[in-house]
């Protein structure tokens, strides 16, 4: 059977929270890679920072309805939402639009679990990890090409 240590790219490009967004698109047309990881300077995972995150960037913003009685400011939708949104379109920092919340495998996980989990949880790409050190990652095309053995 074969596990994520069988297949995993170990060479991995990777990013800092502290990266300027304009740099990480520069990354992202360089490596030819639609994901990265986002590790602190000892080599720990801290996120994962997808072009999808970059693409939001430039998505219209999205105005909530509020109603406004006297003094008082009353939001029809979450204020919350309205606010990351905000955040993300104003970041300049990967840190600031990377996912923190990331599907992560050890190098023993089996492959067959992997592509599960690229599926139920829509991700190209899992880090390989030993506690937070991050080993290598799979990626969808790894897995394709493993099924070619």
């Amino acid at each position: 059977m074969l596990t994520a240590k069988d297949i995993m790219t170990t060479q991995v490009y990777t990013v800092t929270a502290e990266t300027e967004v304009d740099e990480l698109a520069r990354l992202f047309a360089q490596y030819n890679v639609n994901a990265l990881p986002v590790v602190d300077g000892e080599g720990r995972l801290e996120g994962v920072v997808t072009e999808t995150d970059l693409v939001e960037q430039d998505k219209p913003l999205h105005i909530p309805t509020v109603i406004s009685i006297f003094d008082w400011v009353f939001y029809l939708e979450s204020e919350k939402t309205f606010q990351e949104e905000v955040k993300k379109i104003t970041a300049r920092k990967v840190g600031e639009i990377c996912s923190r919340e990331v599907t992560t495998c050890t190098p023993d996980t089996p492959v067959a679990d992997i592509a599960g989990l690229m599926v139920d949880r829509s991700v190209h790409l899992i880090p390989v990890v030993d506690g937070e050190n991050l080993l290598g990652v799979v990626a969808r095309f790894d897995i394709i090409r493993s099924m070619r053995s």
